[in-house]
C-alpha cells in the first residue's frame, strides 16, 4: 500500500507537469544545494540559458522569502544559532511556459501590506514595472525590511505574465500564502 499510495503521489506531480518539488524547512544551505540541482535538472534538458536564468533567480528570490518572512520557523535555543523556515517550492511546465510556485505561512499583520505590494506589481505593464524597479533602488529600504519590496519586483520584472497569488486563512493570527510565477 505504501508504495501504490506514493507512486499515484508522483504520477499526480506528473500529470501536473511538476519537474521539482520542495516541502519542508529551508535554510541557506539548503537552498544553495537545491538551486544546484534545479540548475543541473534545466541544463541537462537543454533549456534556454535566458529562461534558465530567470527560473534559477526567480526561485532563489522566492525560496529567499520563504526563509525571511515564513511566520513556520524552528530556532535553536540561545546556544544555538540555528533557524529554519518551512515553506514549499514547486517549479513545473504547463502551456510551454515554466511556473514556479512559493508557499508558506505568514503573519496575519503581514498581509495587508503583502497583498498591497503584489497587487501593485500585477497591475503593471513591463515599462512601469522597471520605473518602479528603478525608483526602489534610489529609496532607503523600509525598517524591518529584509530586501522583499526590490525581491518581489525583481520576481515581476522576470515574469512573462502577471504574478498570481492567494492567502487562505489559518487562524486569527497566520494566512497560508501562496505566489505562482510564469517564465
Amino acid at each position: 500500500m505504501l508504495a501504490k499510495y506514493y507512486r499515484s503521489f508522483k504520477h499526480d506531480l506528473d500529470q501536473r507537469g511538476i519537474i521539482f518539488s520542495f516541502s519542508g524547512y529551508l535554510s541557506e544551505e539548503i537552498l544553495y544545494s537545491l538551486g544546484n540541482a534545479l540548475r543541473q535538472k534545466m541544463t541537462l534538458e537543454d533549456a534556454n540559458v535566458s529562461t534558465v536564468k530567470k527560473v534559477f533567480s526567480v526561485f532563489v528570490e522566492q525560496a529567499q522569502n520563504i526563509i525571511r518572512y515564513s511566520a513556520d520557523k524552528l530556532s535553536g535555543d540561545g546556544s544555538k544559532s540555528i533557524e529554519l523556515s518551512s515553506g514549499m517550492v514547486t517549479i513545473g511546465t504547463e502551456n510551454d511556459h515554466f511556473f514556479i510556485v512559493c508557499a508558506n505561512v505568514v503573519l496575519a499583520a503581514d498581509e495587508p501590506r503583502l497583498r498591497e505590494r503584489l497587487e501593485r506589481l500585477r497591475s503593471m505593464d513591463r515599462d512601469a514595472i522597471k520605473a518602479y524597479y528603478k525608483e526602489q533602488l534610489r529609496e532607503a529600504p523600509e525598517e524591518q525590511s529584509k530586501g522583499a519590496t526590490i525581491g518581489l519586483i525583481e520576481i515581476a520584472r522576470r515574469a512573462s505574465e502577471p504574478i498570481e497569488f492567494d492567502f487562505d486563512p489559518i487562524d486569527a493570527d497566520k494566512f497560508f500564502f501562496c505566489m505562482k510565477v510564469s517564465i
